[in-house]
């Protein structure tokens, strides 16, 4: 079977899996540079921060959503 084709890792696509990955790299991101930011502070920062990607521009109260299923599920 041959190796599956690589991917840039800059390419994003409309859907939660690849706002998901965004949201997390976005996320560590933010909290190496402001560790003292309680929750809120930080989820509104970093939905700011990935507020192009195609997701949250087709359906932000869903991008939210995932947002904070990703901080329960991780424990971030």
């Amino acid at each position: 079977m041959p190796p599956l084709p690589e991917h840039p890792a800059d390419q994003v696509f409309n859907n939660a899996d690849s706002f998901a990955q965004a949201f997390d790299e976005a996320w560590a991101r933010h909290c190496h540079q402001h560790a003292a930011a309680d929750t809120t502070e930080r989820t509104s920062a970093v939905l700011a921060a990935v507020a192009d990607h195609p997701f949250v521009i087709a359906q932000p109260e869903l991008a939210e959503q995932v947002a904070q299923f990703r901080i329960r599920l991780l424990g971030l």
